[in-house]
């Protein structure tokens, strides 16, 4: 227990063990930094999230080390889109730079692995203790964080000279930096329940553009809901709205209902198979808070805005993001002194918009066109008889290519990313 002078320190501090700082810390525990990674709750504890990992999510967890062959990792083979009145099951595109599957596993137990898996490689995981507010030296620099620990709320402080905020959409730490999320990116709001479902099985993961027996409504656009069977008995059904600025104000939880009231009784899907209470969370998009590094703090994951904003994916990039902001605080403390650590971390929010700012900018386009019911039931009531047209499709919206090197449909899209401005 924590007294009123506890005072700790680490290389680097991370806050927040998500898939964003577990990731951050445990690449910083590779290279040999003492690093502690703060967690206000303990272990395991939920998270409201559709619970699928797409191949991006995938290469992100085997670059890692973690082995998604053993137990508890559940394979999908690809998406069942459903739009304009037609169903299409497509596989996950097979390239050379990403698995061809994808993975489900819960949150609570996704967030808990992670988390070990950091410890494993060296990190020191601290649960229950609240992060209340950066600490600023003479400077006005981060150097550590003020938090709260255990049941008693007793002070702790924990120094460092850098210090990863992975604490998702709340982001206090960047918000007492006055790094304040951009309203004039998305935020998208997502829903979710388990039911008790024949479905847990499926090996395809359904997408739904068609959440009324009519299509698309304007209620419902920008968005769609999803079914993803979990393999325990369980799915994971919810709905997502990619950008509240265009919604209508409808209830969601209305929305979610009706359709998922569309399907028959007999696949577990409604309110009478529900296990858990409907919860929601926000998706913060398009790399809406930035800078993502000022004055000793970096920015990583939902903090960072990272989700794609053309499906809502956010653990992959919250895995990618927890890996650059390592390399980077890494590279800055071996740096020969203040001046050329300075000029490491500033290029830190430069990278990630090189790496993700064009296809989140595709994303801003893609989500304007969602917003029209129209566009969404002739697109896809087209788009969905035509195989290649589809796996382009899904190529572009989970930013899965081989680039330059891949087939023709993957130098159209390396053109288009490199014509498009990063967000």
């Amino acid at each position: 227990m924590a007294d009123a002078t506890a005072e700790r320190r680490a290389d680097v501090v991370v806050v927040g063990a998500g898939p964003a700082g577990s990731s951050a810390a445990w690449h910083l525990a590779r290279t040999g930094l003492d690093v502690a990674l703060l967690e206000k709750a303990e272990f395991p504890r939920e998270k409201v999230c559709g619970d699928g990992l797409t191949p991006r999510g995938v290469k992100a967890l085997q670059d890692m080390g973690v082995d998604t062959t053993a137990p508890g990792w559940v394979r999908r083979r690809g998406l069942r889109v459903h739009g304009g009145g037609r169903v299409a099951e497509v596989d996950w595109p097979r390239l050379d730079s990403w698995p061809d599957h994808g993975l489900v596993r819960t949150r609570s137990e996704l967030d808990a692995l992670l988390a070990a898996h950091a410890q494993d490689a060296g990190a020191r995981l601290v649960t229950r203790t609240t992060v209340t507010e950066p600490l600023l030296d003479d400077d006005g620099r981060v150097a550590g964080v003020r938090a709260e620990a255990g049941d008693d709320r007793e002070p702790v402080t924990w120094r460092a000279p850098l210090v990863v905020s992975a604490e998702g959409l709340s982001g206090r730490l960047a918000k007492s930096l006055g790094l304040l999320r951009r309203t004039d990116r998305p935020l998208g709001v997502a829903l979710r329940r388990y039911v008790r479902s024949r479905r847990t099985d499926d090996q395809y993961l359904d997408i739904a553009f068609d959440l009324t027996a009519e299509g698309p409504s304007r209620e419902s656009m920008p968005g769609y809901g999803w079914i993803f069977g979990m393999g325990d008995g369980t799915a994971n059904v919810g709905y997502g709205l990619l950008d509240t600025r265009r919604g209508t104000g409808a209830d969601r939880r209305v929305i979610l209902r009706r359709w998922l009231d569309l399907f028959p009784a007999e696949d577990g899907l409604r309110e009478e198979d529900a296990v858990t209470p409907l919860r929601g969370a926000g998706l913060p998009m398009a790399l809406s808070r930035g800078p993502a590094y000022s004055r000793g703090l970096l920015l990583a994951g939902d903090t960072a805005g990272t989700v794609n904003p053309c499906n809502g994916e956010g653990i992959s990039y919250a895995l990618e993001s927890g890996r650059m902001a390592a390399e980077a605080a890494a590279a800055a403390l071996a740096a020969p002194d203040a001046a050329a650590r300075e000029a490491v971390l500033q290029r830190y929010p430069e990278r990630l918009r090189d790496e993700l700012g064009r296809h989140h900018r595709l994303g801003m386009g893609f989500l304007a066109l969602l917003a029209r019911p129209g566009v969404v039931r002739l697109a896809t009531a087209r788009g969905l008889r035509r195989p290649a047209l589809v796996d382009g499709a899904l190529r572009l919206m989970g930013n899965l290519t081989d680039g330059r090197d891949g087939d023709a449909v993957d130098r159209a899209l390396a053109v288009l990313l490199r014509l498009t401005p990063a967000a």
